[in-house]
């Protein structure tokens, strides 16, 4: 039995619940989201709670996917979500113009990059005393799966470098850098 699929979703007030049997519309203050339920997985209200059931044993995988997936939807309508992206480099830079990024990424040309509905980005820039750390992009929407997918394409357009660790990188996860070459004198003698 999934340990995931078995647990409770808590409903906050303020967040209402429409449900069909092929889908679950979560309306909340932050907005409204839609996620498919599917075949062999059922949904109960009981109260402030949702649970989530499977028909049989065949349906085990979809359980605790499903669950997670109603769970993020709760959560996006009613507190969102936020992932945090550091331009790291001297010279990079980043600035949004409505709904457009500008990026100068050390290529030959800026970059722009466009954020879709329901994402929002902010920049920040931190003070010069640590010049490689200067721009923090702060992005937050209700769509969870969309977030990540925008942080995901940020994180493309300048992969960060194996050894200085320059270019768009996730502020919550460490990068490993290789080391570079040692200073020695090689060959023989």
């Amino acid at each position: 039995m999934s340990r995931v699929g078995k647990k409770v979703i808590p409903v906050p007030s303020g967040v209402s619940i429409s449900l069909s049997p092929e889908s679950i519309e979560v309306k909340g203050p932050k907005g409204a989201l839609q996620t498919a339920i599917p075949n062999g997985i059922h949904i109960k209200q009981e109260g402030a709670t949702l649970s989530v059931e499977r028909a049989s044993d065949d349906y085990a995988a979809l359980h605790g996917l499903t669950r997670a997936l109603v769970a993020n939807s709760v959560k996006g309508v009613t507190e969102g979500f936020v992932q945090q992206m550091d331009v790291v480099g001297v010279g990079y830079k980043a600035e949004v113009k409505g709904t457009v990024i500008n990026f100068s990424l050390g290529y030959s040309h800026p970059v722009e990059f466009h954020l879709p509905k329901g994402i929002e980005c902010k920049v920040e820039k931190l003070p010069r005393q640590i010049p490689q750390y200067q721009t923090t992009l702060t992005l937050s929407g209700i769509d969870r799966h969309q977030l990540g997918q925008v942080a995901a394409n940020l994180n493309r357009l300048r992969k960060p470098d194996a050894y200085k660790g320059k270019g768009i990188r996730y502020a919550d996860r460490v990068l490993r850098l290789k080391p570079g070459k040692t200073g020695g004198k090689g060959g023989k003698k």
